[in-house]
């Protein structure tokens, strides 16, 4: 027990001269038991609860899978490759050193499919859906970690944004599930088409790559399949914009407007997806082992479907070990930029670069602001997608090289994989199979850096943020 003294008021009674302070203290025991776990809770800062929440998940969906129910010939899967599984999974990311669709029974896959949702839903999103469920109050801390988890500037309106994002997932999941299992119905039993369905419908929409065709072979078999294609891509697409975009397409018809976020993110995943679909027809349209082999129509198909699955997707139609050099380098470029802010993708999101790609121009005109749509950034915006570029690059080429000294490939491979983990794509040239045990741990901290981003995973094992107090004189210096 600990002794509390509180303070009720001041007594007016006392006469001049008095000594007595005039304050009515009351000693009160309190059960300092019950209160000091939710104290070392409240104290711990946002992304730390974020990165111990996903560490939690990844635990628990590795142990799940070690379970010898999970694994169709009844043996306990290595430790190892289940916490590579689970990792890849939790964090939306496609990457296998098993096959989903061979080696897992049906409660494996369905851990699988759950651990995905969660991840790409993120597990506050998931638990706060619940305490909506049993109508308990979100407390203010439980607003700021979701505030980080969707990266947003402002908690308001941020329960409503879960409602939302949740409402949005099940309706894309149960539509485009449904057409994914009409299609698969004329391939395979009913029973097996609606689990097939609605098992990838939830892997495409939070970019997770994971399949269950068998063999690794992702829709290599429906490349020529538009019904196939053009869902699969608008599941990716839907997942990777993010869900303040989705909210503000649904609302468009009501408000007639878009945000400056939402406008800036629909031009950049357009424009990445329309110029990425044309630098792989024109570099892989005569390439025998992949879209030279193909008629027109599977060559456009497999060009939009190849720069589409870059954004953190990690499916493929195409057999990406294949491609040419060029396009291998050119994919690597579009997984390190990745999905948009608040979406279930990776990398360092459409915005940033449109920002970093903003200040280029703006510097090129000897304009002292950027600007996108009639509207200037401040610099903090920009300082921070500077941050986020430049720790992701510097996290790829320090993972790259000491890849490059563990694993027996080539850089090549190594530099395609290291990038597809950290921008939780999944596309991988064939060296996740070869990876040795400490190249499996490192690409898994890969992968889990990617999912959170490289500026929480800094606050979260970093000290805490204090604003400085005073200011050093200006300096100059010369660049370039």
């Amino acid at each position: 027990m600990n002794h509390t003294c509180l303070k009720l008021g001041n007594s007016n009674s006392n006469k001049e001269g008095s000594t007595a302070s005039g304050v009515i203290f009351i000693i009160a025991e309190v059960d300092d038991t019950q209160v000091r776990p939710n104290v070392q809770w409240m104290r711990l800062s946002p992304p730390r609860i974020l990165v111990l929440g996903f560490a939690g998940i990844i635990l628990v969906g590795t142990l799940l899978l070690m379970l010898p129910a999970s694994s169709r010939d009844g043996d306990s899967l290595a430790f190892i490759d289940a916490l590579f599984t689970a990792t890849s999974a939790v964090c939306v990311t496609g990457l296998v050193v098993v096959d989903t669709g061979t080696h897992y029974s049906v409660l494996g896959q369905v851990v699988i499919a759950i651990l995905i949702q969660i991840g790409g839903l993120g597990f506050m999103t998931m638990s706060t859906l619940v305490a909506i469920a049993f109508k308990r109050r979100i407390s203010l801390k439980e607003r700021l970690v979701l505030q980080e988890a969707m990266n947003q500037s402002t908690m308001e309106g941020i329960v409503r944004l879960i409602r939302k994002v949740v409402i949005y997932s099940l309706i894309l999941e149960g539509i485009c599930g449904t057409l994914f299992a009409i299609r698969w119905s004329f391939d395979m039993p009913i029973g097996q088409a609606i689990y097939y369905g609605y098992w990838h419908a939830i892997s495409m929409f939070n970019n997770a790559g994971f399949d269950m065709f068998g063999d690794f072979r992702s829709l290599t078999g429906y490349v020529y399949d538009p019904l196939v294609n053009f869902t699969a891509m608008f599941l990716i697409v839907a997942g990777g914009i993010g869900f303040v975009v989705l909210s503000d397409l649904v609302d468009y018809r009501k408000t007639r407007k878009l945000s400056l976020h939402s406008k800036v993110v629909l031009l950049m995943t357009g424009l990445l997806i329309i110029f990425g679909a044309l630098v792989i027809f024109v570099f892989e349209f005569s390439n025998p082992r992949t879209l030279g082999s193909l008629n027109w129509g599977g060559k456009i198909l497999g060009s939009f479907f190849q720069s589409v699955t870059p954004r953190t997707a990690g499916a493929n139609t195409v057999d990406i070990a294949g491609l040419r050099q060029a396009t291998q380098f050119f994919i690597i470029i579009l997984m390190f930029i990745g999905a948009s802010p608040g979406s279930t993708g990776g990398g360092i999101k459409t915005t940033t670069f449109m920002i970093m790609a903003g200040a280029v121009i703006a510097m090129m005109r000897g304009r002292e602001d950027i600007v996108f749509f009639r509207y200037r950034l401040v610099q903090e915006r920009i300082f921070k997608a500077l941050t986020i570029t430049l720790l992701a690059l510097l996290f790829i080429i320090a993972v790259t090289m000491v890849l490059s000294t563990t694993e027996d490939s080539s850089f090549m491979m190594i530099l395609f994989e290291t990038t597809s983990a950290f921008g939780t794509v999944g596309l991988s040239l064939g060296l996740t199979l070869k990876l040795t045990t400490f190249g499996k741990l490192l690409i898994c901290f890969t992968m889990f850096a990617g999912r959170l981003g490289p500026i929480t995973l800094a606050y979260a094992l970093g000290q805490k943020k204090s604003k400085e107090l005073y200011r050093y004189p200006e300096g100059k210096m010369i660049i370039g």
